[in-house]
């Protein structure tokens, strides 16, 4: 690929060189859809992240799943006919949106004809009707994402510019095509999507676009949820989550949809006592964790993990803030906080609890009078997550003090060298007891009942107190010994 300095002169001079720079099984891609838009008298032009990314130096052949066409004309037509000359059957057909994808080996090709699109003030749908290039391109939500190059072969190559998007790219700008606040008042979630491509680029939001999405941020009420947490959950998993943010913030976006994550903010001072502001400080945990994880759900749970801190927070002369509870009130408030948000409530939602319910519990073992039967019901009660939650504490380190956050560092890796000692000797991870209900039936003589809860939980807690090896034979000699308190109920 040239240098970017080129591309940018290239794309000022409206060369049609470009496209002899993009992957070859692409231009002959676009080559096959310029000449097949051409012989149906359709202009057709490949669109938005595709040549936005090309400028960027960001295309990596490896990472497209998909690229979107514009023609003036039918978009479901030129699909039908590119994928018959293509020699796929795979096409999908959205006659509502004037759109078809087709999909061609590993690339979902969007085709959608030239539109104009609103939106009704209170609905979340929008009004769609046939358009020039011109209107699919004031449609657009940014200017860096209405670029376009032209197919068809006696203007193969050439860029469509019109509102400047290349010099936007060239002095990092998110900047939207027209005025901002029409912009946003037709669709609301662009506000949200230009918040996301200015973290995922790093890019500056240009001030008149920055304080319409200001005065707008109330008409995100309309977006449903899904499409609200797409985006964010895209922020989320950029470099550096928190300028997204704290875009997201300054913009009063967040508190629209996350009133919880707004409420972190702010110091409270008694007695020349103050606190960490516990929203910079969560957004600090979730740049930590990036930094060792692209895991979205373990993200979530550095946003979560001090959720509940507001309603938890004491003062006292004697000790001082205090935010006792946060971490079990957080753990409750994660399935609501979820649900609201149409975020997951499988599994995904389970390990974001556990590991809220569970972070305050690693530093607490760095003691050397902490006994093993405390580590084994640790590692029993992460499981398989006692890596990633070790990650989330060691993430939660975020003193200015050099010397406080050695100290805690060091501290962690003697609980992780201890974890691994006791799992070795022990193998309480997903532990399971080895005595079946069954045979304390047998064994008591008694049928099902509570009874068989209560001689389980004995016999663990014996294991795990070390009064016992994590064994068959042993935990059946202490059945026997603790028969007669049990026997008949």
């Amino acid at each position: 690929m040239l240098p970017i300095e080129l591309l940018f002169y290239e794309a000022n001079s409206k060369q049609k060189t470009i496209l002899l720079n993009i992957p070859n099984d692409h231009k002959v891609l676009f080559e096959t859809i310029g000449q097949v838009a051409d012989s149906m008298n359709q202009q057709v032009y490949v669109v938005g992240g595709y040549v936005r990314d090309f400028y960027l130096g960001r295309l990596d052949e490896k990472d497209i799943t998909d690229i979107d066409f514009v023609t003036v004309g039918s978009g479901i037509e030129l699909a039908a006919a590119i994928s018959r000359k293509l020699g796929t059957s795979k096409i999908s057909v959205f006659k509502k949106f004037g759109t078809a994808q087709v999909k061609y080996r590993s690339l979902d090709l969007e085709f959608v004809g030239a539109r104009k699109e609103s939106y009704r003030r209170e609905s979340r749908k929008p009004i769609v009707e046939d358009g020039s290039l011109k209107d699919d391109q004031l449609r657009r939500d940014l200017t860096i994402n209405a670029l376009s190059w032209s197919l068809n072969p006696d203007t193969f190559g050439v860029l469509n510019d019109p509102f400047n998007g290349i010099q936007d790219l060239k002095k990092k700008i998110i900047r939207t095509p027209i005025d901002p606040e029409t912009t946003f008042d037709d669709d609301p979630l662009r506000m949200m999507r230009a918040v996301r491509f200015a973290a995922q680029l790093k890019f500056k939001i240009e001030d008149e676009t920055f304080k319409a999405i200001q005065k707008m941020a109330d008409r995100l009420s309309i977006i449903s949820k899904e499409r609200i947490i797409e985006e964010l959950n895209k922020i989320i998993l950029t470099e550096t989550p928190s300028y997204g943010f704290e875009l997201l913030l300054k913009t009063n976006l967040l508190e629209q949809f996350f009133p919880e994550m707004v409420k972190l903010q702010g110091v409270d001072i008694r007695n020349g006592q103050g606190h960490k502001d516990n929203f910079w400080h969560t957004l600090e945990v979730l740049d930590n964790v990036s930094e060792v994880s692209d895991d979205l759900w373990l993200r979530w749970a550095a946003i979560m993990h001090d959720i509940a801190k507001p309603p938890t927070k004491r003062f006292s002369k004697s000790a001082g803030w205090t935010f006792h509870g946060h971490d079990a009130l957080g753990a409750k408030w994660t399935p609501k906080i979820f649900r609201r948000l149409s975020l997951p409530l499988d599994d995904r939602m389970k390990y974001v609890q556990k590991l809220v319910r569970l972070h305050l519990r690693p530093i607490a073992l760095v003691s050397d009078e902490v006994s093993d039967s405390a580590i084994r019901r640790l590692i029993f009660e992460a499981g398989d997550d006692i890596e990633d939650l070790m990650k989330l504490c060691r993430a939660d380190i975020t003193s200015k003090n050099e010397w406080k956050v050695k100290k805690y560092r060091n501290n962690f890796d003697q609980v992780e060298e201890r974890i691994k000692a006791v799992e070795e000797k022990d193998h309480v991870r997903n532990w399971t007891n080895p005595i079946s209900g069954d045979k304390i039936m047998e064994v008591l003589n008694v049928k099902p009942g509570p009874v068989i809860g209560n001689v389980k939980n004995e016999i663990k807690e014996a294991i795990f107190d070390g009064d016992i090896p994590n064994e068959y034979d042993a935990a059946l000699d202490y059945l026997m010994q603790i028969k007669e308190k049990y026997k008949n109920g």
